[in-house]
């Protein structure tokens, strides 16, 4: 699994460490031995050795090498031992850590590592944005944390990531999500739920990208004009299907796109140009057929895209969805009970590092390749541009 990544050279793994230096200490000068950054690296190497919880990176600390943890910056001690951070020193630090910073410094360096081509054939880059429910940080006297993410469609690589209150308000959160990233000329997809005219209107005008919009019942009036629209005279411009006979279902997918001019009323929906009818029927083994017809609108105009980039643009939008699955089945996110302070945003954001990384380089199977690390813990270093060298470093 690994020698299919190919080699980590510094061109495409480059450093954590200088990202992380620039998270806040939480905790008092007096009694503190180990540096943030170095309690962090040891976490970040435990999330790509498949670490699901505190106690299983607590555990893989306790497994690691002298050399190794002189490499994530470790402190000697005088008699010339270094001993690995406790559960109790993980669980406080991932607890009272500034979930923004962290976030911050998680998304700008799997942005600078995404340097393979992240966008359709065009080269425009293609970014999600979605949300997800921490299921299991909920208690009796706390509802379960809500996180909002942005993430690029090609091997789904996490932006940004922010944490808002309850699902009703993750559109207040949709600017400022976005807000520190560079999306001139980038495509952003979104659900109905994120097709707002005040933040369509703003990432067009503002952060000069552009936009498919998927709109349902929270847009009447542009739900009806594009479901009024003659599809019916559209031949169908392109089509896709898929099975999988692992989990024995066929689907088909064809697209139609109609371009309506502002002299003649345009789309009732902020710099919209082309509308788009997506039609999917679907069959699973021993059930009828079922058919679903999406509407969708977006910024840009006929001459600048074609309906197979459309068309994958907007099945591309699942990428955010595969990547929740992963965190889920993969590291448990859906049953972890992390629940105090910021560890449970904390704990996503190290799943977010680890998965970007293996996917950049090509991994096709996440358990595996996780697997195939933890067996010996000093296999993560490479994936975080951490060269195994001791030195001055660290003592």
């Amino acid at each position: 699994m690994l020698v299919k990544l190919g080699p980590l050279d510094a061109d495409r793994v480059a450093d954590l460490r200088p990202y992380l230096d620039l998270v806040p200490d939480p905790r008092g000068r007096r009694g503190r031995w180990y540096s943030l950054t170095a309690i962090l690296l040891v976490c970040a190497c435990a999330a790509v050795s498949g670490a699901r919880s505190v106690d299983e990176i607590a555990e893989w600390a306790q497994r690691a090498s002298d050399a190794l943890l002189a490499a994530v910056g470790v402190r000697r001690h005088l008699l010339r031992w270094r001993r690995a951070p406790s559960r109790a020193t993980i669980g406080r630090v991932l607890g009272t850590v500034d979930g923004d910073a962290l976030d911050r410094a998680v998304g700008a360096c799997l942005a600078g590592r995404h340097v393979v081509a992240a966008g359709t054939a065009s080269g425009r880059r293609v970014i999600a944005v979605d949300g997800k429910a921490l299921k299991g940080s909920a208690r009796l006297t706390a509802t379960r944390r809500h996180l909002l993410s942005a993430v690029t469609h090609h091997r789904a690589v996490t932006l940004a990531q922010a944490e808002v209150g309850a699902k009703t308000n993750e559109t207040a959160y949709f600017r400022p999500l976005l807000e520190p990233l560079d999306l001139a000329g980038a495509l952003v997809t979104f659900d109905a739920l994120h097709s707002v005219r005040a933040n369509v209107t703003w990432l067009v005008e503002t952060k000069k990208a552009h936009y498919v919009a998927v709109i349902k019942a929270n847009q009447p009036s542009a739900h009806r004009q594009l479901a009024a629209l003659p599809w019916r005279d559209i031949a169908v411009q392109h089509t896709s299907s898929s099975s999988s006979t692992g989990h024995g279902r066929r689907e088909s997918r064809s697209i139609k796109t109609c371009g309506i001019a502002d002299e003649l009323g345009g789309i009732a929906f902020p710099h919209g140009r082309l509308a788009i009818r997506v039609h999917r029927r679907r069959k699973q083994t021993g059930r009828r057929e079922s058919r679903e017809t999406v509407y969708a609108v977006t910024s840009l105009d006929a001459h600048e895209t074609r309906p197979v980039e459309l068309a994958a643009a907007v099945r591309g939008h699942w990428t955010i969805e595969a990547l929740h699955h992963v965190r889920d089945v993969t590291f448990a996110e859906g049953a972890s009970t992390v629940h105090n302070g910021t560890a449970p945003r904390a704990m996503a954001t190290l799943r977010n590092l680890a998965v970007g990384p293996l996917k950049t380089l090509g991994a096709d199977n996440i358990a595996k390749t996780t697997r195939a690390i933890r067996d010996q813990p000093e296999r993560a270093l490479p994936f975080l541009g951490i060269t195994n060298k001791t030195g001055t470093a660290g003592t």
